[in-house]
């Protein structure tokens, strides 16, 4: 079957695939009412912006989501021939896509609608469960790296980490971000875990166009020849964050 997603490439997507229109509109409406942050990519995932559902309308059978910031990018995605959506919703990926979106007023301001995908996917890769990393106290990941012929050492902020890998940003577009770049003696000081030592190899890159115009850039890292015991610090450190967030959840700091 024909991948809904760019990233999915052919992935057997079969076990994934919602076509329930009634599981499909709550899907929608959780990414709405949760205010999750969604990504809207263009030409193969090669433009990315960071949107949000703005609307569910079952009845006209719309979704209104938050335009681009300007209007040549709003234009290209209007002209498009699919434009993909991914976001994240109780940890588990949701990706549509439409190849039909058109520019509306929405209480007073600029906004992009399409209709109700027929069918989503929805994706949970529990072997390498993902978590999100603190924003208010940024974990960084230090990279020494040869910048004018001297040797200097940047510090990345994570966005997310699991047993396979991290995602960071590189605002600066400081890193060599080609498929398979190794990075060698990168550090990580994990809250309360401790230091680990990492081998870095770039597996994806995506430049975000954020929702006040600046960019920025994701970069994903997979764990090479990782040790059991740097493996035992990431795993404990996500059931920190997990036990802390759960916490916060049920109003027991």
């Amino acid at each position: 079957m024909q991948s809904l997603h760019p990233a999915l490439g052919t992935e057997n997507q079969s076990s994934f695939l919602v076509e329930s229109r009634r599981e499909v509109i709550a899907l929608l409406r959780g990414l709405k009412e949760k205010n999750q942050l969604i990504s809207m990519m263009i030409n193969d995932g090669s433009e990315v912006f960071i949107t949000s559902v703005l609307d569910l309308d079952d009845i006209n059978n719309t979704i209104t989501i938050d335009s681009a910031p300007s209007q040549a990018a709003n234009q290209r995605i209007i002209e498009a021939s699919r434009v993909f959506f991914e976001g994240l919703l109780d940890r588990i990926s949701i990706q549509f896509s439409s190849s039909s979106m058109q520019r509306i007023i929405f209480d007073g301001r600029p906004a992009l609608q399409c209709g109700i995908p027929i069918s989503m996917i929805r994706l949970q890769r529990r072997e390498n469960y993902r978590i999100n990393t603190p924003l208010s106290n940024p974990i960084r990941c230090q990279i020494p790296l040869e910048i004018n012929s001297e040797f200097e050492t940047i510090k990345l902020s994570l966005v997310d980490i699991s047993c396979g890998g991290v995602a960071m940003l590189d605002e600066r577009k400081i890193l060599d971000n080609s498929i398979g770049r190794i990075y060698e003696d990168c550090q990580i000081e994990l809250p309360g875990i401790g230091k680990i030592d990492l081998l870095l190899q770039v597996r994806n890159s995506q430049d975000l166009i954020l929702l006040n115009g600046k960019t920025n850039r994701r970069i994903g890292c997979q764990f090479i020849n990782v040790s059991n015991g740097v493996l035992a610090s990431v795993q404990r450190y996500i059931m920190k964050l997990e036990r802390e967030r759960n916490a916060k959840l049920t109003g027991k700091e």
